[in-house]
Parts: C-alpha cells; structure tokens; sequence
C-alpha cells in the first residue's frame, strides 16, 4: 500500500443515504474524512467516484418512485449540484473538481483521451476529482450502467495503483451474508473470473448495483494490473485502510496491460471471428491475425470494430478489425497475396495487427 501513489475509491448510493434513502451528511463527511486520511497516510492522489445524484435530486424535488426516464434525468441534473456542494463542503479545504463521463467519453478512443488529460491535470493542481456518470444526459443505450463500471473506467484512465469499491458489505462472501449467517468472506481473490458466476445479484434498493458489478469492475481493474478492493464501514473503513487494515476482500491484479490494449479489451464487440488452431497458436506467441488463419465470421462489422476472436467456443483475444465481416467472407482462409485480386483493393496484410489485439480468454 505504501506504494500507492493514486487511488480510486468508488462510493455507491447505499454509503451515502440513510435507510431512508435521503443522504446522510454524517455518512459523506465521515468518507470525506476518511479519504483524506488516506491520502495524507501514504501520500497519495485520491479520486472519487460518487453516486448519489439521483437520490439528493429526487429528495429536493419531492418525487417518489418509480419514475420516468426524464423524471431520472431531471432529479440526476438538481441532485447533481446538491452533490457537489455537500463534497466540496465536506472535503474542504481541498478543492474539488466534478467530472461527469458518459459510455461515448469511454468507447471513443479521442474523447477517451480528452476526459484522460482532464482529469490527469484536476490532479496535478491539487484538486479531489469527484466523477459520476451524466445521468442528465444518459438513456439505457449509451449508459455504462452503473458506477462499479465507471470506477474501472476512471482508475484506468488516472493510472491509478488501486481501485477501492466502498459498499454495505465487507467484502465478497461464499455465500449472501444477509440470508446466511454461516457466510464466510473471503480476504483474497486471485482470480475474479473464478468468483463472479457464483455471486449473487441482489444489491441495495437504494443503488444500482450489486456484488456482481463490483465483481466485473475488480475485473476490468485486475487486467490492466490495478489491485482492487470491495471494503465496508464507510469512512471508518477508508480510515483502517490508512492504518493498513483491509476490512474486506483484495483482488490482486494480473500485471500490468499498456493503456490501450486495456482500452482495446473493454469494447464492446460488433461481432466473431472464428480462427483454426494455427491462427490460435499463432495469436498465443504474439503475432497478428492474418486471414489465412481464419475459417467463419460472424455478423457484418465494419472497419475499425472490435471483434471477438474465437477458438473452439472461446474467446481466445479480441481487436481492431482491419476489414469488414463482409470484406472477411470473402478473404477468409485465403493468403495475403489474394487479398487485392478479392477485394479489388489491400489496405493491409493483417486482419487485426498484434499491437490492436489483446488476448482474453473466456467463453463465447
């Protein structure tokens, strides 16, 4: 811990808000204090990843739920401010710098920089960036989904050496610690994709998530070599931490993946590449895809998507296609120097290029 020089701690809903769903001023000075113990314990950066909007909008409007798309929106624009002005209250005298992302901020690469360098620079002059998703602005289709994702996102794109996921459990359980009172917890996780068929879905009323989004963010986290923790106790938990107590469940990381590459595995795939085993063997030893190595397509992506490739049934790597599937039907399973008389035209040799290809194996 002691070599923690930036951090991300992830505060969802059920931290901040009474049983009643109101927030709770004593719940956020307490996790304001606590991250500020922390960051003056090892000397670190500290970044924020807040919910909360949603339910101090919809307190200060008087709404009850359910409620409408644009009635969420609505109360995630007021409550947004109220936000903001409770942690620049609570985390004075540093100055707080709000930073609202959204899944376009992420999945395209330009703007991916853009929100990189903002928040890179919030840092350097000495600023607690509280970051949130632009619910205002959000529908399902171009939402990240909840806040354990975003989190991911954002220690990702500070560099950051640790994820903290503060919720209303301590930790990850074998077995729902609500409904089990025999449930153990488990300290250290070395693999997440062993643990998250086995979680359970049910999350606070008050939140959006769950155990299985805080499981897919230490994933998403782990790949690119950020250690991550799911801890409880508020800000008391934050401040063991300091102490260098973990009251919860550690999820070491897996080395650390250049920005993009780490970039490239998190898109959204627009279809299948289904590759033989020479191909397969070939991904394996670091080298690129070429169409020789491949025998079906699935779906009609364009230039530039990112794919899944697949090795019986599993997905073995993902990437940046250089051709469309349409182009691929065409060119599958032929040599580069086929390619032109094909096609009428060869932008490139490769089908995806080994610096546009990850590998990650997990089922198709």
């Amino acid at each position: 811990m002691q070599q923690w020089r930036r951090i991300v701690i992830k505060i969802g809903t059920s931290s901040l808000t009474d049983p009643d769903g109101r927030i709770s001023p004593p719940n956020m000075w307490a996790i304001a204090r606590g991250a500020q113990v922390l960051q003056e314990a090892l000397g670190c950066k500290v970044v924020l990843v807040s919910s909360g909007a949603g339910a101090a909008g919809r307190e200060r409007l008087g709404l009850s739920l359910p409620l409408t798309l644009p009635e969420k929106q609505a109360a995630a624009a007021v409550g947004q401010t109220l936000l903001m002005l409770d942690w620049a209250r609570a985390l004075a005298p540093l100055p707080v710098a709000q930073i609202l992302l959204s899944a376009s901020d992420i999945q395209d690469r330009e703007r991916y920089v853009n929100a990189k360098n903002a928040l890179l620079a919030s840092l350097k002059l000495g600023t607690v960036p509280v970051v949130n998703e632009n619910d205002s602005v959000a529908t399902a289709e171009i939402k990240l989904g909840d806040n354990d994702t975003l989190s991911a996102w954002v220690a990702y794109l500070v560099g950051a050496d640790a994820l903290v996921i503060l919720t209303d459990v301590d930790g990850l359980y074998d077995a729902d610690p609500r409904s089990h009172k025999d449930a153990k917890r488990i300290d250290t996780v070395a693999d997440v994709s062993a643990v998250e068929q086995s979680a359970g879905k049910a999350g606070s009323s008050r939140g959006t998530g769950g155990m299985v989004t805080k499981l897919r963010a230490a994933r998403i986290a782990t790949e690119a070599g950020i250690e991550t923790l799911i801890i409880g106790g508020g800000g008391g938990g934050l401040e063991a931490l300091a102490r260098g107590e973990i009251r919860g469940t550690t999820f070491l990381s897996k080395g650390h993946t250049p920005a993009r590459k780490a970039w490239i595995a998190q898109q959204e795939t627009r279809g299948q590449i289904m590759i033989d085993e020479g191909a397969a063997n070939a991904l394996k030893r670091g080298r690129s895809l070429l169409p020789s190595g491949i025998n079906g397509v699935s779906a009609n992506f364009n230039f530039g998507d990112a794919v899944a490739v697949v090795h019986r049934d599993k997905v073995l790597a993902q990437g940046l296609s250089n051709y469309s599937g349409s182009a691929l039907e065409k060119i599958k399973g032929k040599q580069t120097s086929e390619i032109y008389g094909l096609l009428g035209y060869k932008d490139y040799d490769e089908v995806i290029h080994r610096d546009n290809l990850v590998l990650t194996e997990r089922p198709s």
